[in-house]
């Protein structure tokens, strides 16, 4: 399955994969209003075998396949599967 993404310059490290290249009409009507202006970026073939830096490919294909679109955002502060560096022991309480 082939992947179109875009990257919102409104919203930092938030990205757009769409199923048809520049084929926003899938998309609803608040995601365009709150990303602001999309610019392309990239064009790649979503393999079962395909790594993707921040996001299971299985999953960006199954949104594509029904919606037409997958929504990549940064991570949520409190997410338990974003390890804060901040909570480790670093040995400097007295």
């Amino acid at each position: 399955m082939h992947a179109y993404v875009y990257k919102s310059l409104k919203k930092a490290d938030t990205y757009v994969f769409l199923a048809g290249r520049d084929d926003f009409t899938r998309l609803p009507a608040p995601v365009p209003d709150r990303l602001g202006r999309l610019q392309f970026v990239l064009d790649v073939e979503l393999t079962p075998g395909r790594q993707l830096a921040r996001a299971d490919a299985g999953v960006v294909r199954g949104n594509l396949a029904s919606r037409g679109f997958h929504l990549q955002m940064p991570a949520l502060a409190g997410d338990p599967s974003v390890h804060d560096p901040m909570s480790d022991d670093w040995g400097t309480d007295a």
